[in-house]
């Protein structure tokens, strides 16, 4: 799905509040976190993870393999922060404005 710029500023205040609920550690991207994103993804359509590594470069080239594993689309990414949207299309969560 392709998010306008209305849609990602409706999905980051829905954001806001939320935890991480997927870290991903120094060991990089394994087979768990993406299991463990897809099935978050599924629940809820719109999640927040965490990158935990010091380096920017590592934190985005992780967020990005991590979004090409899952179809999701990054809405914002602030530090080691990434909001990920993900439509349920069986059974929709958020609807848009």
């Amino acid at each position: 799905m392709k998010l306008t710029a209305k849609h990602k500023k409706q999905l980051r205040g829905l954001g806001h509040p939320l935890s991480p609920v997927v870290r991903i550690s120094q060991d990089g991207l394994k087979k768990t976190v993406v299991d463990a994103t897809q099935e978050a993804l599924e629940a809820h359509e719109l999640i927040k993870i965490q990158a935990l590594t010091d380096n920017r470069d590592d934190r985005t080239t992780l967020i990005d393999a991590l979004l090409k594993k899952t179809g999701a689309t990054l809405v914002s990414q602030t530090g080691f922060t990434a909001l990920l949207f993900r439509r349920n299309t069986e059974s929709p969560k958020i609807s848009f404005n």
